[in-house]
């Protein structure tokens, strides 16, 4: 064996290759100014939350109802229907609009809003239906004007504007309560506008109303409970008293349209006893068995009136057919604006849970 040695020194150049070890690296340790920065804005980040939630439940607190029109506004939103407004005789009108097909448009009842077919405007849109939910003017986000009689032939002049305006040559008209009255005028006054008429639990017949009418503006809980109880009698919980607070609020700020419209309506003006032999459209005539807004014979009558209309007696609903009896009344309402022929003259009664 030849030994090798270095050019520079006499010592012996070993054929292993040298190992080099270095030390561990030390670990990173952030600066003291940068940590003091990343604590400051995690704790903006938390007040941020935290005033969010705070103010979320002051909000819920004092304007209850708002919250719950936000969220139900943000429902019909995933539904596909959104929130718009025409300009009717240079007044905002505020309505509701999703789906595609043929075109149906919804009217609601006083003191409402269209927010209350909230339960039926998804099933529409998902049944091939193109609907449309109008605020009536001076009800929900449409005008307020003071000079307005907000009477009948006065909604019925906006819906029938409202119609042009959407360029709709034809269409399903929905009316509920009041609403169901508008939309019977609007079909004598314009029957080729009109492919089919629903009513829902609908005025406009001449009836011994059989309570105060002042009802519909409450202004103490009392009167609040007893206007709920003839709306949904027998149904569900009372209502709480933040949300109790909030209603007699928004009654105290707009109750004077309602009493304007009731006012109107108790003239008898505009009753359509006798006239509803014009309507020959198809027309369906739903009905809450337990309703003590309009009681149920009303609908009996309607249905001697108009020869080849179908009436749907709904059992265990109140006036609020539309609202708390949705799962039973929307498909059969899509089944009667399908219907090709349209359905013959019958009376139906839908029991519970059918």
């Amino acid at each position: 064996m030849i030994e090798r040695k270095s050019l520079l020194s006499d010592q012996p150049v070993s054929d292993s290759p040298k190992v080099v070890t270095m030390p561990p690296p030390r670990p990173y340790r952030t600066p003291p100014g940068e940590r003091s920065a990343s604590r400051t804005a995690a704790k903006r980040a938390l007040l941020v939350v935290i005033c969010f939630f705070v103010g979320l439940g002051l909000f819920a607190c004092l304007r209850p109802l708002e919250l719950v029109l936000a969220i139900l506004q943000l429902k019909l939103r995933t539904d596909g229907i959104s929130s718009h407004y025409a300009r009717i005789d240079g007044h905002q009108i505020h309505y509701f609009e999703g789906g595609s097909g043929p075109a149906i448009l919804l009217i609601h009842g006083l003191g409402s809003r269209a927010e209350d077919w909230a339960n039926i405007m998804p099933q529409l849109v998902r049944g091939g239906r193109h609907v449309y939910a109008i605020d009536m003017l001076g009800y929900g986000r449409s005008s307020r004007p003071a000079d307005a009689a907000y009477s009948i032939p006065q909604e019925a002049g906006v819906v029938e504007k409202f119609i042009a305006s959407q360029n709709l040559a034809q269409t399903d008209l929905g009316g509920w309560s009041m609403g169901g009255w508008v939309a019977m005028r609007v079909a004598l006054d314009e029957p080729e506008r009109v492919r089919r008429l629903a009513i829902y639990d609908s005025a406009g017949l001449r009836f011994d109303v059989p309570f105060k009418v002042s009802l519909f503006w409450p202004d103490n809980p009392a009167s609040l409970t007893a206007l709920n109880d003839l709306l949904s009698p027998g149904r569900g919980p009372q209502i709480p008293a933040l949300m109790q607070r909030d209603i007699l609020r928004l009654v105290q700020r707009n109750g004077w349209i309602v009493r304007r419209s009731m006012d109107s309506m108790l003239t008898g003006a505009d009753l359509v006893d006798d006239k509803l032999s014009a309507l020959k459209m198809p027309v369906l005539i739903v009905w809450g068995k337990n309703d003590q807004i309009t009681p149920v014979a009303l609908a009996y009558t309607f249905h001697a009136q108009i020869p080849q209309s179908v009436l749907e007696i709904y059992d265990g609903c109140g006036h609020l057919t539309p609202l708390e009896c949705a799962d039973r009344v929307g498909p059969n309402t899509l089944a009667f604006l399908r219907a090709d022929p349209p359905m013959p003259p019958q009376v139906k009664e839908i029991p519970a849970g059918k």
